[in-house]
């Protein structure tokens, strides 16, 4: 029965994909602002470049995090679903992506645990660092198993002079039809001396996150899922209304939407749940970054002035 529902579903997201929502997709490919990977490495200050959907690479204390890398074209089967990408480049490629320190991942979903980008990454990544039941993946990819951390929730790792907290998150797991729920998914806190930085990887809302802000905030910059939640996906992806809510409960100073922006997962508007976001942010006084693709943004700054990119692409 499973088996019949997985080709249901298939079928109804291909007619999506190709006839029924067109404002799924941007008109044409959206652009790509090229990082001063130098300056970024330098600079002195927490920074961070987001590549779209849910990859950031964050620099905090001289040490560089690399969350969700999802640096080439998804998998053939997961491209059904979602289309390719909506950018015809990446803010830097896979050669010019610097040494990366920690290589943070969230669950084991295509689009944000993926195998070439990991296996070609892989001589420039110092640590991997994964919730329970990742590490399964990697080691079967080669990948050295001291070179990995895995975490459950409310664990803590001491890497690179970092403090990585695994904490909870509402959403599922699963890379086949034979293996949902078998590996952990979760958020992370990433904590230095003199930052504070909150990954939400995917998940809808819940009580947990005035917990996380209780017992870790507040942070300097939230990355906050907003985007693809149309009604089905309510209990295990974030609507925008309720991200703005969890920023407040973070007790965040400033937010950056991540999971929209590169591939189209559900029948929404491209565009609409960004909007949403803002409109939401505006009522309840929350800051937010919305950077271009590849856009540098320094951590700490709480009044950050974007532009509204996205709407030239409708």
């Amino acid at each position: 029965m499973k088996y019949v529902r997985a080709v249901n579903i298939l079928f109804n997201r291909l007619k999506m994909n190709y006839k029924e929502y067109p404002d799924r997709r941007p008109k044409r490919a959206i652009p790509v602002v090229k990082p001063d990977l130098t300056g970024f490495l330098r600079s002195g200050q927490a920074q961070a470049v987001w590549f779209g959907h849910s990859t950031v690479l964050i620099q905090a204390e001289g040490k560089t995090i690399l969350c969700d890398p999802v640096l080439t074209e998804l998998f053939f089967v997961f491209t059904l679903f979602t289309g390719k990408r909506f950018t015809k480049e990446l803010p830097l490629t896979i050669r010019e992506m610097p040494v990366i320190d920690v290589l943070l991942l969230s669950h084991d979903h295509y689009d944000h645990m993926d195998r070439r980008t990991i296996l070609a990454l892989e001589s420039k990544v110092k640590h991997f660092c994964v919730p329970c039941g990742l590490r399964d993946h990697l080691e079967k990819w080669g990948i050295a198993k001291d070179k990995i951390t895995e975490l459950s929730y409310g664990e803590t790792a001491n890497i690179s002079d970092l403090v990585f907290i695994c904490t909870p998150s509402r959403h599922f797991s699963g890379r086949r039809l034979n293996d949902r729920n078998k590996s952990l998914w979760c958020s992370w806190v990433i904590t230095g001396k003199q930052t504070n930085v909150f990954f939400s990887g995917d998940g809808a809302y819940g009580p947990h996150f005035k917990e996380i802000g209780d017992n870790f905030g507040p942070f300097d910059v939230t990355f906050m899922e907003c985007g693809q939640a149309n009604a089905a996906f309510g209990n295990i992806h974030m609507i925008p209304e309720k991200a703005v809510q969890a920023q407040l409960d973070l007790n965040g100073k400033l937010m950056v939407p991540i999971h929209w922006g590169m591939f189209s997962q559900s029948n929404t508007d491209w565009i609409a749940q960004v909007e949403r976001l803002l409109r939401a942010a505006t009522g309840k006084g929350v800051a937010v970054a919305t950077p271009m693709i590849g856009e540098i943004i320094t951590i700490g700054l709480e009044n950050y002035r974007g532009c509204f990119w996205w709407r030239k692409y409708r």
